[in-house]
């Protein structure tokens, strides 16, 4: 489809500026300059280590009111929770999304200008910041103001969102409202940036629509140097709660409130239904991903272009037939007073923050009770402590033992793996001049690269952190059509 925007006569080519999400599978930030405009993909927060998280407080390479516009492939932290930070240094540009991002970004970064909040307040109360007072980085009522930015575009339809740039979103099939997008730059080319890309098996969503021709592609490689276990997560799920049961204990369950909770839900009620693991209560201890819930009920019940047909089902397909839905302080402090076993799934997924910490408090020093980690943990966070063995790890400035057993179940990763990846590449109808490959830790961002070039026999290129590239076009042969 010809490109809304206008041609720019200039020779001056297009540039990107890796801001984020290199070396690192957080802070996704690309930042595209034109001859015309300044557009930002993506504006994730940095999450993990703390030399990471410091990145979210150093100043802007840019001036944010020389932005034409932001956009957003999906509506999780690492790639949309920068926006409210972005919004209280003076944003004033449109943010594009699909209005299924747009619906779970209404629920994501209020949730996430409280957790600032709370978190500062906390510092500043037991004296754990070395700032005294500790700032939060952004509030509630920035997170509120900067979904007002928010323009929502369904999938396929072209939008110029500045004078030489048109977006098209693409299904990704990730998350709800997950794109891959095609951006096209008039005068130049075309550039797909992946987002975080889905896998084929999804039990709710469609998988990622193919490539279209272009010239620049930017990859995700968040399982670049991996495949995804293929024992099934399912009965390694029912094989923990069984033996969690019969010990009399609990599992608590780390989950990220968009998506994964969705997920873990319609296993379980798969599993009690079928008497693979007893009928245990389930408690959703997240007001958050209580809110995602609703936007995914939503989503199926007016059939969403992008929810598989077969998902959409007369009775609710999250609903384990003990699903307690716990959204004030006092029903989540209700939870620890239980003696009885159950399964507590609560946010944050790498257990970073919120309710979850408390839960963890509560069962990682009792050895009858396990703790299953259903996805990628990004280094440093107390996710991957656990993950890689710890004995300890510190909450709210103390440090808590771990007795409980603790799972690793990547299977219910909705990341693609290295196979599916390359399988995604692999529709694109001719190489790109250049493939980037980000977000992804580095051993997994270099295998993939690898992998591209062996066995696409593509450039693929894992660009540094705050480098700018030039972008160029497809060569041409002698006919002046692109091979």
């Amino acid at each position: 489809m010809e490109s809304l925007a206008r041609a720019v006569p200039t020779g001056r080519p297009p540039s990107i500026r890796f801001l984020g999400g290199v070396g690192t599978v957080t802070g996704s930030k690309f930042l595209l300059s034109t001859a015309a405009s300044t557009v930002l993909i993506d504006c994730g927060l940095f999450q993990g280590h703390k030399e990471l998280r410091l990145r979210n407080r150093a100043e802007l390479p840019f001036p944010v009111e020389s932005l034409d516009a932001v956009v957003v492939t999906h509506a999780h932290i690492d790639h949309l929770g920068y926006l409210p930070a972005l919004t209280r240094a003076g944003l004033r540009a449109p943010v594009h999304m699909t209005p299924g991002s747009q619906a779970l970004a209404a629920v994501v970064l209020p949730d996430a200008g409280r957790l600032q909040e709370e978190d500062a307040e906390h510092a500043n109360r037991v004296g754990s910041s070395r700032h005294h007072p500790a700032q939060p980085l952004f509030t509630e009522e920035d997170a509120l103001r900067s979904l007002e930015s928010i323009v929502a575009s369904p999938f396929g339809v072209p939008v110029q969102v500045a004078d030489d740039v048109t977006v098209t979103f693409r299904r990704s099939g990730h998350i709800l409202g997950s794109s891959w997008v095609l951006i096209e730059v008039a005068g130049f080319g075309a550039i797909a940036v992946s987002g975080d890309l889905g896998r084929a098996h999804h039990p709710l969503l469609l998988p990622p629509e193919p490539l279209t021709l272009v010239d620049t592609v930017l990859v995700e490689s968040t399982y670049g140097d991996r495949l995804h276990d293929l024992d099934d997560s399912a009965q390694l799920l029912a094989d923990a709660v069984t033996r969690t049961a019969a010990r009399g204990g609990s599992v608590v369950i780390p989950s990220f409130a968009v998506d994964r909770t969705e997920v873990l839900l319609m296993n379980l009620r798969r599993l009690m239904r079928t008497g693979a693991i007893p009928q245990l209560p389930v408690f959703v201890d997240s007001p958050m991903a209580l809110d995602a819930l609703h936007a995914y009920r939503r989503a199926i019940a007016e059939r969403w272009p992008e929810i598989r047909p077969e998902a959409v089902a007369t009775d609710d397909p999250f609903d384990t037939g003990q699903l307690r839905e716990c959204r004030t302080v006092e029903e989540s402090k209700a939870i620890a007073k239980l003696r009885y076993p159950s399964i507590i799934i609560s946010a944050s997924g790498m257990a970073t923050g919120g309710r979850v910490l408390h839960h963890l408090i509560d069962h990682l020093p009792d050895s009858r009770d396990t703790v299953i980690l259903p996805g990628f943990q990004v280094a440093g966070t107390r996710g991957w402590q656990l993950a890689t063995g710890a004995r300890q790890v510190k909450i709210f400035g103390e440090y808590i033992d771990v007795r409980a057993e603790i799972v690793s179940l990547e299977g219910f990763s909705v990341h693609a793996d290295q196979a599916e990846l390359l399988a995604w590449l692999g529709t694109a109808p001719s190489p790109p001049r250049t493939c980037f490959v980000v977000h992804g830790e580095p051993s997994a961002s270099a295998g993939l690269a690898e992998a591209i070039h062996e066995r696409l026999r593509w450039r693929a290129i894992v660009p540094r952190v705050d480098e700018l590239v030039l972008l160029g076009r497809r060569p041409m042969n002698r006919e002046g059509v692109s091979p």
